[in-house]
C-alpha cells in the first residue's frame, strides 16, 4: 500500500545541487533539506554555497570537465542531481559574436550534457535516480536577442528527453523544469528597467513575477517518490506564460 502521506519525502537521498549559492538553486536547496534529503550545495562561488546552509558546501565549475569527474568520485553517490547554472548574453543574432556564442553555449549546454553524463552514468550503475535541470519558457517562445539562449535551452530538453530514453531501463529519471519569468541574479537587468519588467509582468495569468521559491516545490515533486513514472518531462512553472496569447483582452 501507498504511504500517501510521505510521498513527498526525500529521507535517506542525496541531492547534488548545482548553482545552490543564489537564486532558483539555493532555494531548491533548502526545500530539498527540508524534506529530508542529504543536500551538497555545488557552486563555483564556494562561500555562496556555504551561505546557502542546506547541507554540505562543495566548490565546483562546471565549465571544468575534470572538476564534474572528480565531483562524481570525490561525493558521497547522487541520488538526485539539480542544475540550475546559466547565463545570457542578450543581442541581436546579427550582433552576436562567436564569443558570446561560446559562452552561452559551454555554459547552459555543454556543461549539461557533461553533468547528465557524468552522474547519470554513476546513477545507471546503481539502478536509481532523477536528474532536474532547469530550461525556460524560452526553450518554446522566444523574442528578439534571446536566439542563442533559446536555443540552449530547447537543446537542454532534448538531451534531458533523450537521457529519459536511454537511462530509464536503468532506474534513472530525467525531466526540466521550464520557469517563466524569476526575479533572479540573471533577471537584474529586465527589473532594473520599469517598463521591461512591467511587460513581463502582465504578460503571463497572474500578472507578476515569480519568486526563486515558488521554483522549489517542482524540484521536490521531480525528486521524489511523487514522480516515480515522470521522465522525459518538461514542467512549466511559468505563471501561465505559455498558455495565453496575453497581447489584447477583448471587451465583453
Amino acid at each position: 500500500m501507498t504511504d500517501y502521506a510521505n510521498l513527498f519525502r526525500l529521507d535517506g537521498k542525496h541531492a547534488l545541487v548545482i548553482g545552490a549559492g543564489s537564486g532558483i538553486g539555493r532555494e531548491s536547496a533548502l526545500a530539498l533539506a527540508a524534506h529530508g534529503a542529504q543536500v551538497t550545495c555545488a557552486d563555483r562561488d564556494l562561500a555562496a554555497a556555504e551561505a546557502t546552509a542546506a547541507g554540505a558546501a562543495y566548490a565546483l565549475d562546471i565549465l571544468d570537465d575534470d572538476a564534474i569527474t572528480r565531483a562524481v568520485t570525490e561525493l558521497d553517490p547522487v541520488d538526485v542531481l539539480v542544475f540550475t547554472a546559466a547565463t545570457n548574453v542578450r543581442k541581436r543574432i546579427l550582433d552576436y559574436t562567436n564569443d558570446d556564442f561560446d559562452r552561452v553555449v559551454s555554459l547552459n549546454l555543454r556543461a549539461s550534457f557533461h553533468l547528465i553524463r557524468a552522474f547519470g552514468k554513476d546513477m545507471a550503475e546503481r539502478g536509481r535516480g532523477s536528474i532536474i535541470g532547469f530550461s525556460s519558457i524560452r526553450g518554446t517562445t522566444v523574442e528578439p536577442g534571446q536566439s542563442v539562449y533559446a536555443a540552449t535551452k530547447a537543446g537542454l530538453v532534448q538531451l534531458l528527453r533523450t537521457a529519459a530514453a536511454e537511462l530509464g531501463p536503468s532506474g534513472v529519471r530525467a525531466n526540466a523544469i521550464a520557469p517563466g519569468v524569476v526575479e533572479t541574479p540573471l533577471t537584474a537587468q529586465i527589473k532594473a528597467n520599469p517598463a521591461w519588467y512591467d511587460a513581463y509582468a502582465q504578460k503571463g495569468a497572474l500578472s507578476r513575477w515569480a519568486q526563486p521559491s515558488e521554483l522549489a516545490g517542482a524540484v521536490v515533486y521531480l525528486a521524489s517518490d511523487a514522480a516515480s513514472f515522470v521522465t522525459g518531462s518538461v514542467l512549466a512553472v511559468d505563471g501561465g506564460w505559455t498558455a495565453i496569447d496575453g497581447r489584447f483582452n477583448p471587451p465583453n
